[in-house]
């Protein structure tokens, strides 16, 4: 079996937040939490906040930013579109400039020390003011690497209010990217397309209940960014044996493979390979998924994808790792 983490492979849904390393959550005075299953999404939102309290500095936005870049690296990720909740971040701490920003900092930081070519989706709770939202697009707006933005949080709240905003963003050459079919059916699926404009589906496994959506976001080429392990954490899906994945890809739909924050890539790819039976073929193409589904540049995506076919060439099974980074994942 070759090593997935030599494996060239873009993470397309991780939210910035949710890799904070449980030693830095420490050094910034918290208590970091033991990986479980949460027995409702509020209490796994709530644990997540826990978290992003502690974020009150420039430096600590850039730390958390460098560091996903080693982590990202030692995984084998050569490219990721990081998630990052920037407008709220600057309410919190009265300077709505300061925690982009940082961010941005560290992901250049990161780049020129390991090697992982990064870009920003902007998100927003379904939950906070339509005027945050649009804050959120003013930001993306200003700033080269952030590429998107989209809904996220519980989704028995609705996206129509936040349609205009959408609107927008669209006419601005943003990209859209909604959280839809995770906790909610596929009418949330349904939302995410026709008002939100969708271009990905964050999570949307419950696009399968229906098979007339099933069809079309088929047909329309729409990638899902399926996260098997956090879909078992928040209790969405039994066990990873029961995850919907296998019966998304069988359904023709583009499936890519992701973390939410809540474990390590290469671990969700080793896990796919020890509970689902995929083979190296398999997660090559998981692999090749992710990187035609992301909005990375036509020439590095060229350059991913080659690395995907060397790292399937016969006699290529090479045990050597990256170096991993120095710190307590879970």
């Amino acid at each position: 079996m070759r090593d997935v983490r030599s494996l060239p492979k873009a993470h397309l849904h991780v939210h910035l937040e949710s890799t904070v390393r449980p030693r830095t959550v420490r050094d910034l005075g918290g208590a970091a939490e033991p990986e479980r299953v949460f027995a409702t999404f509020r209490e796994f939102a709530d644990q997540r906040a826990r978290v992003r309290e502690l974020l009150r500095t420039a430096e600590h936005f850039r730390r958390v930013a460098v560091e996903f870049c080693e982590d990202e690296a030692a995984q084998g990720t050569r490219y990721a579109e990081v998630t990052f909740t920037a407008a709220s971040h600057g309410e919190r701490v009265g300077d709505p400039e300061m925690p982009l920003a940082a961010v941005l900092d560290g992901l250049a930081e990161g780049r020129e020390r390991y090697g992982v070519e990064c870009r920003v989706l902007l998100d927003h709770s379904r939950r906070r003011p339509v005027e945050r939202l649009w804050r959120t697009y003013e930001l993306a707006r200003r700033h080269e690497q952030v590429i998107g933005i989209g809904l996220a949080g519980d989704e028995s709240h609705p996206l129509a209010p936040f349609a205009r905003v959408c609107d927008a963003a669209r006419d601005a050459g943003l990209h859209l990217v909604h959280h839809a079919g995770e906790t909610a059916g596929a009418a949330s699926v349904r939302e995410a397309l026709d008002l939100g404009h969708a271009e990905r589906l964050g999570h949307g496994i419950r696009v399968l209940d229906d098979p007339e959506l099933v069809a079309e976001v088929g047909e329309r080429g729409i990638p899902l960014e399926v996260c098997p392990t956090s879909n078992v954490l928040l209790g969405l899906v039994p066990s990873l044996a029961e995850h919907p994945l296998p019966r998304l890809r069988a359904a023709g739909l583009a499936v890519t493979v992701n973390t939410d924050g809540e474990t390590a890539l290469a671990d969700e790819y080793d896990r796919l390979r020890q509970t689902l039976g995929f083979d190296d073929a398999g997660l090559a193409e998981l692999a090749r998924a992710s990187i035609e589904a992301s909005f990375a540049p036509d020439d590095l995506k060229a350059q991913l994808l080659a690395g995907v076919d060397v790292w399937l060439r016969p006699g290529h099974l090479d045990d050597r790792r990256p170096e991993r980074a120095e710190h307590d994942l879970p």
